[in-house]
């Protein structure tokens, strides 16, 4: 009992001295944990503002790791430490302002945040073995054990607590479910990386105590000297010999490739180089080996696989994950080339490295975006004007051509549309929407890969920022129907003025749905089916119709005192005779029951 309160007392400690050397990201973890708090419990999506604040506080983490990172291994810094933490906090400011015009997190934003995440993590692990003040494997070794450590650790942690919360909730009285995601806020957002930041010493501390706590942290433990050498390594090598083997058959075949060698590649590259890192500070006959050949094997591998990407971008162009292979492939050969003639000792050459790339991925224009954007749109405009309908940046719509061109436009277009680039593209028009202009504009509708010519494809969606007309109603529900959905007849259990009532969606073939209000007894009250009401939508218009006034999405029924109103969020499907014809809503349903006689 005493050795386990000494462990408490320990941990409870190590986090406050790790609070006190790195206060900034302190700081934002506890931020980030309170507004994930809030949005649990919110219960519905957090506002634009909260998003914000969340990609904020994460990049503001790890700002203020390395801050203080850099102060320790800066005597010059140490005492402008105030300044130091001012600086990260004004490029933390910085970040929020640069989203703060942004009208919505999307992808791109989601991308250049982890990738300046991962620079910044690179350079946390760089920075104190800068000059060789500290080695840089065992810096690396350090990080990787307290992070493994501290993993273990919250995982034991919130398993045990979820338990605990769950034997209230069945013994003792009930306990509101929103308890298990904040415990999980608060055990993986603050008490873990706390913790791991706990466990790292002071690298660059001229301190006796500092010194030996370093030394102690750098120790290699035996279960994962066994995990790297006899197990890790091998397994690279056998992987290695898979890829050489797949590699022979290709130039014996002359067949490259469709795509899935790149991410193989590196992953195994990625695997590779931190197996690397983790066997430096290890002298048995396996580690020493994989040392000396890890590197020279890389490199033909690498080569091999910028070959195939090089295939992929001349016939399909850039996109930001082909980007991101090819990127990683030339890191991966440069680094590769770099730990071939450089001792282990000038691994920190890696993290440095993997910082500068990732940089400058993300910083125009030779970033992922613009790089994607510039390539997509070229290749648009030279399949367009091979078919004579882009002449002298004018479009001339032409309904006549290939089912290739058709296939390969709408793919680009709806890539550009992802990615809210098509602003970028002078010659559309400035108002254009491509699921509303496209036969207007080019000649001919959206085609995607497979498509079966007498099949057609619809899709409508109501205007959401028109109010809803909801007056005379007892209640609602959001539901959906999906042909494909096998899992039932959904049932809605409703109380209304004190009666009990059933709501079922019952999905009679892959067109048609039917909603049924149902009495105690099973008797069906109202109902309709939905499938007549499509059909009127589907002549409103093209073959894609979006925001549509509320008055053309909405099917009212009345039967005997009883009321119900199907508002459709979007109705899409296909027709034709194909295994994919179909129809699939989703929908508020309003009911409204008659007043009870007195």
């Amino acid at each position: 009992m005493k050795r386990i309160e000494e462990l408490i007392l320990n941990i409870i400690n190590g986090m406050k001295k790790a609070a006190a050397r790195f206060p900034l990201t302190v700081l934002s973890l506890i931020g980030a944990t309170g507004l994930i708090c809030y949005m649990i419990s919110l219960r519905a999506q957090p506002s634009l503002l909260i998003q914000k604040l969340m990609f904020t506080f994460l990049v503001g983490a790890v700002l203020g790791m390395a801050a203080q990172f850099a102060i320790e291994r800066f005597s010059k810094l140490e005492k402008q430490r105030l300044m130091v933490y001012g600086l990260s906090a004004v490029l933390t400011a910085g970040y929020f302002l640069i989203l703060w015009p942004a009208p919505q997190i999307s992808a791109e934003i989601g991308i250049r945040t982890f990738v300046a995440v991962f620079a910044l993590v690179c350079t946390v692990l760089w920075v104190p073995s800068f000059k060789s003040k500290a080695d840089f494997n065992s810096v690396a070794l350090i990080n990787f054990k307290s992070a493994f450590t501290s993993v273990l650790y919250s995982g034991v942690l919130s398993a045990g607590i979820a338990a605990i919360i769950a034997a209230i909730d069945i013994l003792l009285f009930r306990v509101n479910t929103d308890s298990y995601g904040y415990m999980m806020a608060i055990v993986w957002v603050l008490f873990a990386p706390i913790y791991y930041l706990s466990l790292l010493p002071w690298f660059n501390s001229e301190d006796e105590e500092d010194i030996r706590r370093a030394s102690h942290a750098a120790l290699y433990p035996k279960f994962l000297e066994i995990l790297v050498s006899y197990i890790a390594i091998p397994l690279v090598a056998a992987y290695t010999v898979v890829l050489i083997a797949y590699f022979a058959k290709i130039l014996i075949t002359m067949t490259w490739p469709s795509g899935q060698l790149g991410v193989m590649v590196l992953a195994y590259s990625a695997a590779g180089l931190l197996i690397y890192v983790l066997s430096s500070l290890l002298d048995n006959q396996f580690s020493v080996l994989y040392r000396r050949v890890f590197p020279k094997v890389l490199i033909p591998v690498v080569i091999m696989q910028l070959i195939s990407v090089g295939i992929r971008l001349n016939a399909y162009g850039v996109t930001e994950s082909r980007y991101y292979v090819a990127l990683f492939g030339v890191f991966s050969i440069t680094t590769a080339i770099v730990l071939s003639f450089k001792p282990i000792s000038r691994n920190g050459i890696i993290a440095l490295l993997a910082a500068g790339f990732a940089i400058v991925s993300i910083i125009p224009p030779a970033d992922a975006f613009t790089v994607s954007r510039i390539s997509q749109i070229t290749r648009v405009e030279n399949i367009l004007q091979a078919e004579g309908i882009l002449s002298d940046g004018k479009l001339i719509p032409k309904a006549n051509v290939s089912e290739k061109v058709k296939v390969e436009t709408t793919s680009i277009l709806s890539y550009l549309d992802t990615g809210s680039s098509l602003k970028y593209v002078k010659w559309l028009p400035a108002d254009f929407k491509l699921y509303e202009d496209m036969k207007v504009t080019l000649g001919f509708d959206q085609t995607y890969p497979g498509a079966n010519p007498s099949s057609q494809y619809f899709y409508a969606s109501i205007n959401a920022q028109v109010p809803l007309d909801i007056s005379g109603f007892d209640t609602s529900i959001v539901t959906y129907s999906n042909r494909n959905d096998k899992s039932g007849q959904p049932t809605f259990d409703l109380m209304i003025g004190g009666i009990s009532y059933k709501m079922q969606i019952n999905r009679v073939s892959n067109l048609e749905t039917r909603i049924s209000i149902l009495n105690d007894q099973g008797t069906e009250l109202i109902g309709t089916g939905l499938y007549d009401f499509a059909k009127k939508v589907t002549a409103i218009g093209g073959p894609t119709k979006e925001s549509l006034p509320p008055s053309d999405m909405t099917l009212n029924v009345t039967k005997d005192g009883y009321k119900l109103r199907i508002i459709f969020q979007n109705i899409n499907g296909t027709s034709g005779n194909t295994v994919d014809t179909g129809m699939d809503y989703t929908m508020y349903v309003l009911f409204a029951a008659p007043s009870p006689i007195k």
